[in-house]
């Protein structure tokens, strides 16, 4: 299984509209990417660091494949529309990695 998570980072001068992230962009992503082959997704919402102050990413997003040629083929299909959303809700480009889930 591996696990891709795509990362907001937060350097407070940005916009990142919360309320469309979560109600649509969340959305469109469960919608296309589970009959592809995503075995879940999970949204965060960037709350503090470890000590208290601004939180350094505004949001994480992290989806489940059962692998990373699976992942390749629902964003070949369906990329394009779903990071064709991001200008809706940030000028952020997002930081996205693909780990291999090794443990847990």
């Amino acid at each position: 299984m591996i696990r891709v998570s795509v990362f907001y980072p937060a350097n407070g001068q940005e916009a990142f509209d919360h309320g469309y992230y979560f109600g649509n962009h969340y959305k469109l992503v469960c919608d296309r990417l589970k009959p592809e082959g995503m075995v879940s997704a999970q949204f965060d919402r960037g709350m503090a660091d470890g000590n208290g102050g601004n939180p350094p990413f505004h949001a994480i997003a992290h989806l489940v494949f059962p692998a990373v040629a699976d992942f390749q083929n629902a964003m070949s299909r369906h990329g394009a529309e779903i990071m064709g959303d991001i200008p809706n809700y940030t000028e952020i480009a997002p930081v996205i990695q693909v780990n291999e889930i090794a443990a847990g």
